[in-house]
């Protein structure tokens, strides 16, 4: 079989848009197999098959047996991570698109545990910007920047997930 690295890059708000493209790839024959690096895909080459592709966000290491355990007794495939993001997949036979949440509240919580892990983060981030700030070397100077512009992306991504945990909330 001959394998593709292809690089894609998504938001942790976009996961939808996400999984379609990885739809998308298996039905033209290419099938996700890993990701590396946040927008590193391989991918296998085989028949063109209608998987659906669904993404979770789940750090809890202790409790992962049993979180897996449930996709696979719902016929889901588990395919592996990165950075948090769990990625799994279920053949569609009628060309629906089955969901691993039942409601609109179970989805949301998906985000709030992105959230909460964004939000432990946060006072580590505000450190290093306080630190950059306090010095005059032309090299902190410029880690400053970059720190500045990840802070306000930080920001950015932060209001974008809470919006999206607002909007399914409001459709419950």
């Amino acid at each position: 079989m001959s394998t593709m690295k292809k690089f894609h890059w998504f938001w942790a708000w976009d996961d939808e848009k996400e999984e379609a493209w990885l739809r998308q790839m298996a039905q033209e024959g290419w099938h996700f197999k890993s990701v590396s690096l946040p927008g590193s895909y391989i991918f296998e080459k085989g028949e063109a098959i209608d998987y659906v592709y669904r993404l979770d966000y789940f750090v809890d290491r202790k409790d992962m047996p049993a979180y897996l355990q449930i996709f696979e007794d719902t016929g889901w495939d588990y395919l592996g991570e990165m950075s948090g993001w769990q990625y799994f997949r279920i053949e569609s036979h009628d060309g629906n698109a089955p969901e691993i949440y039942s409601d609109k509240a179970s989805k949301a919580k998906k985000y709030e545990r992105l959230i909460l892990y964004l939000v432990i983060f946060l006072p580590i981030f505000l450190s290093m910007m306080n630190i950059t700030s306090r010095g005059d070397a032309g090299y902190l100077r410029f880690f400053s920047f970059f720190a500045e512009a990840f802070m306000l992306l930080y920001i950015y991504a932060m209001v974008r997930l809470i919006h999206r945990v607002t909007n399914l909330k409001k459709k419950v």
